[in-house]
């Protein structure tokens, strides 16, 4: 993800985190004198892939453009416990009320990257592409989209509006697979349409509706591997997708059926913070 195409989502989030945290002052930073200076540095308490940087950057770049940030880290990067991160120097004020908005971006982002590598990790040599959800934390979408990337995964559709994900109630509604994918042509041409199936039969249809892409729910290794090899004797530029309740356990054997890509909830929704620390100096 190339994040200079959002930075308008970037600095709102921070913007809004920051009037979150702050409200109508801290107070408890009024304690400490105006003029006081201070430098601290931030540590990892535990093992991690880094990501957020740039949002630690924002902000203090909306906080106070005076602190000065020195990144010792960068996205991407393993990280081992109590290693330093980063170092600030600035308005003692300043520093201690931008710590808690800028660790939760970058414990919350980190978190997610580091579960990402680990499921990347395990599906190394197959070829399959682990796809991310929609499954984000509400406001996070793109930072959550971002950090998956970090961590060696990739991006699903980042909304409703970017591609056709044709579900069940979806295909119900409008009639049927057929009906459905001919309608989306009709809405958004050019758009990537995907549509997901439960049985060999709507997968026959979906095909043959000119679908780009399959999303075969729930379906075991061994069906999928039939499905597979089905489909690409049928239409071979179609794109295929594994999807539902697919765990550490079985994600190796579901990669190892030639599907293009498996779609995954826990990268994001059941990702656990880093844990970070600040200290002044």
């Amino acid at each position: 993800m190339d994040l200079r195409q959002h930075q308008d989502t970037l600095f709102r989030t921070v913007q809004f985190a920051l009037d979150e945290d702050i409200g109508s002052g801290d107070i408890t930073a009024q304690l400490i004198p105006a003029n006081e200076r201070a430098k601290a540095r931030i540590i990892s308490r535990e093992r991690a892939i880094v990501a957020g940087t740039a949002w630690v950057n924002e902000v203090f770049r909306q906080l106070d453009p005076t602190v000065q940030i020195t990144w010792r880290v960068s996205d991407g990067q393993w990280v081992r416990p109590n290693q330093v991160l980063f170092e600030l120097s600035g308005p003692a004020r300043s520093l201690l009320t931008g710590e808690r908005c800028a660790l939760n971006f970058l414990q919350t982002l980190s978190g997610t990257a580091t579960v990402c590598r680990h499921y990347a990790d395990h599906v190394q040599g197959t070829g399959v592409k682990l796809l991310d959800t929609r499954k984000t934390l509400p406001g996070l979408r793109i930072a959550q989209k971002y950090a998956v990337h970090v961590g060696g995964c990739y991006n699903h559709r980042i909304g409703l509006y970017d591609a056709f994900l044709i579900k069940e109630n979806h295909i119900m509604a409008a009639g049927g697979i057929a009906a459905a994918v001919q309608q989306a042509q009709h809405i958004a041409p050019g758009k990537p349409i995907e549509v997901e199936v439960e049985t060999e039969q709507q997968l026959d249809q979906a095909i043959d509706a000119g679908a780009h892409i399959i999303m075969l729910d729930n379906f075991s290794p061994s069906r999928m591997r039939e499905a597979v090899h089905h489909t690409r004797a049928r239409q071979p530029q179609v794109k295929l997708e594994a999807s539902g309740n697919i765990t550490n356990t079985t994600l190796r054997p579901y990669a190892e059926t030639g599907v293009d890509y498996i779609s995954i909830g826990a990268l994001t929704k059941d990702c656990k913070a880093i844990d970070l620390s600040m200290r002044l100096v």
